[in-house]
């Protein structure tokens, strides 16, 4: 462990305290060998749960393309507000934008999910961004079908939907994508984790 670790949220002594120790207790069960550890210890102190790194998923080396986009100052996409709210504005000059409530005319037409409409919304500013789904596996198939269909690109799409309905099948089938991802496998997710997995990125962008 890197005693010298410092969480780019955390701005009081007593905050540095508890992340450093946080670090050093989950760094002894996850490991610290990769950076793709360092994400996996994030999201288990995020949840309270070591055992949400075994189920985390990194395809085609997310971090990198990561990296890549936030010194490139690309745009970060997120579901909802609660996401946006949560990823850490200093470190980095990407804007945050939210989808949601921007395709509420498309929801109510089409019947869909407010989240499904602002991912419909936004598609023709996706490409080369970072996409951020921490809530609705509904905009995650959606954002699935416009990637596959070659509309759109992103750099990196963080997904993590979490619940009962097509959450699990919305994270396997972004695994099946060419397009650099992080998920988790199975009905488990939420905000909490999608809003880890990137603020670490932006703690290794601002450590680089």
């Amino acid at each position: 462990m890197d005693e010298k670790y410092t969480d780019i949220g955390a701005t009081t002594p007593e905050a540095m305290d508890i992340s450093r120790r946080s670090r050093k207790i989950i760094s002894e069960i996850v490991g610290d060998r990769t950076p793709e550890d360092r994400i996996r210890q994030r999201c288990a102190i995020a949840t309270g749960d070591p055992s949400v790194a075994e189920i985390m998923r990194f395809v085609k080396d997310p971090i990198s393309a990561g990296l890549r986009a936030l010194d490139e100052k690309a745009r970060i996409f997120v579901d909802i507000n609660m996401v946006k709210d949560g990823v850490v504005k200093k470190g980095h000059q990407c804007s945050i934008t939210a989808m949601i409530g921007k395709g509420d005319d498309l929801a109510e037409k089409d019947g869909i999910t407010r989240t499904s409409a602002g991912v419909l919304a936004f598609q023709s500013e996706l490409s080369g961004g970072i996409v951020m789904i921490g809530n609705a596996p509904s905009a995650l198939l959606t954002l699935c079908d416009l990637i596959a269909s070659g509309i759109v690109k992103p750099a990196l799409v963080i997904g993590t939907p979490v619940g009962f309905v097509n959450a699990a099948a919305s994270k396997e089938r972004l695994r099946s994508l060419d397009v650099p991802s992080i998920s988790i496998v199975g009905t488990r997710g939420g905000t909490p984790i999608a809003v880890a997995a990137m603020n670490e990125m932006i703690n290794m962008y601002d450590r680089s």
